[in-house]
């Protein structure tokens, strides 16, 4: 059992919770996520990791309330334990495996969306730690939505907007981002997004246009986090991928998001996925037609 150290709200619909797991967090990376169970017949939710404290053996989740299991989830407290927390799964942030030196020498922007914050604070915490100080966007609809915000400010050049304008800027994360870039002296060589699909699909058309090398998150569609649901499979360039075995993250110049946000409605239901799996043929689970993940 992995017992919850710390549970809080942090605004509508959107918790934090801190769980003591020393295995799990002697092993974390920026860029990686966990499964959690609260009990034995409970759903297997995919969650990224917020951030992971190695001396205390703890790990910092951040969830919404999406569906039955999250809303659920919600109504834990601190004492209360997740029956398994698994992980660290998944690949970490390129940039972990980088020579230092010279991932001093770029300028990266990260922009987070909504919950895709909290993945994003892991991330430029560890650059910090290592002597860098990124720029982070971070968009949220109004005022009450915006999370994270002290964290975020504390290890990086934050810049908060609000689609309606009643916190920090005012406007979607590309207009500041283009802001920035256009009006602002702004040059960066990386760009990270995270958080809804819709999002980081016009981050990548603007980062296009303006030359930056970008990096999203596909956790989004993940369901599984096995590889074997087929849920999380995408269109990488000429290449199919599955965010939870291949990524979370990918290039996402070459992510096809049309056909990710398609494939992840189509999901929803059961006709659906008799449908894609149809479709996709051998490609659906995992990519082998050899695992046996649809019997």
């Amino acid at each position: 059992m992995y017992k919850i150290l710390k549970a809080e709200t942090l605004a509508a619909k959107i918790h934090l919770m801190v769980v003591h797991a020393p295995r799990v967090a002697s092993h974390c990376q920026p860029g990686q996520f966990i499964i959690v169970k609260m009990d034995e017949k409970g759903e297997r939710i995919p969650l990224t990791i917020c951030d992971y404290d190695r001396e205390e053996g703890t790990v910092t989740i951040v969830f919404q309330e999406v569906g039955a299991s999250t809303i659920r989830m919600s109504d834990l407290k601190a004492g209360d334990s997740f029956r398994d927390f698994v992980g660290p799964l998944g690949c970490p942030s390129e940039f972990v495996h980088e020579d230092i030196e010279e991932l001093k020498k770029k300028k990266m922007v990260f922009i987070a969306g909504g919950v895709g914050t909290a993945p994003v604070y892991p991330q430029v915490k560890w650059l910090k730690e290592h002597g860098i100080t990124a720029d982070v966007i971070l968009g949220s609809k109004t005022k009450d939505m915006v999370i994270l915000e002290k964290e975020l400010a504390a290890v990086s050049n934050l810049y908060v907007t609000t689609d309606d304008g009643s916190y920090g800027r005012s406007g979607m994360v590309t207009k500041t981002l283009e802001d920035l870039v256009t009006n602002e002296g702004k040059q960066y060589d990386v760009c990270v997004a995270i958080g809804p699909m819709i999002m980081m699909k016009f981050v990548c058309l603007l980062t296009k246009k303006l030359g930056i090398h970008t990096i999203v998150s596909m956790n989004p569609i993940m369901v599984d986090g096995t590889g074997m649901c087929g849920a999380c499979r995408l269109q990488v360039g000429d290449e199919i991928k599955f965010a939870c075995v291949d990524g979370p993250e990918f290039d996402g110049h070459l992510v096809d998001f049309d056909q990710a946000m398609k494939r992840s409605q189509m999901y929803k239901t059961e006709e659906g996925r008799a449908l894609l799996k149809l479709q996709e043929g051998d490609t659906h689970h995992g990519g082998c037609g050899q695992c046996g993940g649809d019997k």
